[in-house]
């Protein structure tokens, strides 16, 4: 057996500018959130503008934390995971920066777009039919990429990480298609091409599953890169976590029901969507306990280490949002939970706690690789940066639990003659402390990112990205 070194690198380039990305569109879109977070306290910041109100700007925010930040962070750790365990380059260059480009336009199409009120007004799913159309150009091409590099791949296994991926690029083109089938009636406006309750369900379908595949299931395999590598561990179970693999997509996508409770979709749909959604507690956990335990003889390094810190940690808000999901998707909770702000929490619990944390995580761990720097500027502010989103997220959640209870319960109390105890307005002013906390957690978390900012700039200020491409020539090394 003799070692041989391919005479071509890993493309950094694309995974450099993404990663980038990632920190602008986060501090971007959270920034957003704090600000429609306080136009809940202090209704006077909507400014009595059309284009500033909570309801233009709202969709905005989740599309900028979803799409741009999430997306971007999805796209150079896949970008980096597939091209270092494949052992090749990836398949075209020009097509990977066609992804880059393509994927800003549409974020820069959402920001003009959303603030003007050209929506098709479903969550998640709200740009209109042409940024629609371009997204879903760029995410065939994604796929080409993703899917050529791992067909001309040199080492024979395909790593578990890469099915992650690979199942979220492949639901998410599928979702997205179908979802936004419509009749344009002009070049900003359009009709779905289904109906009523038939319009709710396939939305829906999409929806859960933006979280299932998008917001989940990519960045699973984030997490069965990183956490072993950060903790410089193997994997606890590689056999639990191709299990793990395809129990969770054989489950998510039946979960988008438990949306649509005590609604006009049939009672038996919405009776699938609670059993499937309590039965994926299973593979959900069993992916959280694989993380975990590949930590066994490796937790001295949490002491010392705050990357690890922040995938360790993102670990425990996924297996706490991925209780809390089935547990409100049973309809005796939900019928206390729906329209609640439990909802926004439980929301927040999975994005803050566990994407924003995993993605800063993975984020700081190929910092440094992908510009040729020993290591991250500063890991004192790495590590103000962890507490920073931790508490930020403790007390967004914590707020937001308390007055989703507080509102389910003021809403169904009844007095003896059958008449409402409260008005929605006494209900609204029970819940205007918890979005006073609700801000303050999101400004602590939304400043944990400018502290990343200023470390990633210096980091990459002080590098020479062409070592880091030098050292993966170095390193792609095969056995031949």
């Amino acid at each position: 057996m003799s070692t041989a070194i391919s005479p071509t690198a890993y493309n950094y380039k694309v995974v450099r500018q993404f990663a980038i990305m990632t920190v602008v569109w986060g501090i971007l879109g959270m920034g957003l959130g704090v600000f429609i977070a306080s136009q809940l306290v202090w209704p006077e910041l909507n400014f009595g503008l059309p284009w500033t109100s909570f309801g233009r700007l709202r969709p905005l925010h989740t599309n900028l934390v979803i799409f741009a930040f999430g997306g971007c962070a999805l796209f150079a750790t896949s970008y980096y995971v597939v091209q270092r365990t494949c052992q090749v380059r990836l398949i075209s260059d020009s097509l990977a920066a066609f992804h880059f480009w393509g994927w800003q336009a549409v974020i820069i199409g959402a920001i003009i777009t959303l603030p003007l009120g050209y929506t098709t007004t479903k969550e998640y799913a709200e740009l209109e039919w042409p940024l629609a159309i371009l997204l879903g150009v760029v995410w065939v091409v994604y796929a080409l990429v993703f899917f050529g590099t791992i067909v001309k791949r040199k080492t024979k296994h395909i790593y578990v990480g890469n099915w992650f991926y690979g199942a979220f690029i492949v639901v998410t083109a599928m979702l997205h298609i179908v979802n936004h089938i419509a009749l344009p009636v002009s070049f900003f406006k359009s009709y779905s091409a289904y109906a009523g309750a038939t319009d709710a369900m396939i939305q829906w379908w999409y929806g859960h599953n933006a979280v299932g595949f998008f917001l989940t299931t990519g960045f699973l395999g984030m997490m069965y890169y990183f956490v072993p590598k950060q903790a410089e561990r193997p994997i606890y179970s590689y056999r639990l976590s191709i299990v793990h693999f395809w129990a969770l997509i054989t489950l998510y996508i039946w979960a988008g029901p438990h949306h649509l409770h005590y609604t006009a979709l049939p009672d038996w749909a919405q009776s699938l969507g609670m059993a499937m959604s309590i039965i994926l507690l299973a593979p959900s956990w069993g992916g959280m306990i694989n993380g975990m335990m590949t930590l066994s003889g490796a937790w001295h390094k949490l002491r010392t280490d705050p990357i690890l810190r922040f995938l360790v940690v993102s670990l425990a808000f996924y297996g706490m949002s991925t209780f809390e999901g089935p547990m409100m998707a049973i309809k005796t909770v939900n019928s206390l939970s729906h329209y609640t702000d439990w909802t926004i929490g439980h929301v927040h619990a999975g994005a803050l706690g566990w994407v924003a944390m995993i993605s800063i995580g993975a984020i700081y761990h190929m910092i440094p690789k992908i510009f040729g720097r020993p290591q991250m500027h500063s890991i004192g502010l790495i590590n103000a940066h962890f507490w920073l989103a931790t508490i930020g997220t403790v007390l967004y959640i914590a707020s937001m639990w308390v007055n989703g209870i507080t509102q389910g319960l003021m809403w169904r109390a009844i007095n003896d003659d059958g008449t409402l105890t409260y008005s929605f307005v006494e209900a609204l002013q029970a819940s205007h402390p918890g979005y006073i906390v609700r801000a303050l957690g999101g400004a602590f978390f939304a400043s944990g990112m400018l502290l990343m900012a200023y470390n990633v700039f210096r980091t990459v200020r002080a590098s020479n990205p062409a070592d880091a491409d030098a050292a993966a020539q170095i390193a792609v090394v095969g056995a031949h």
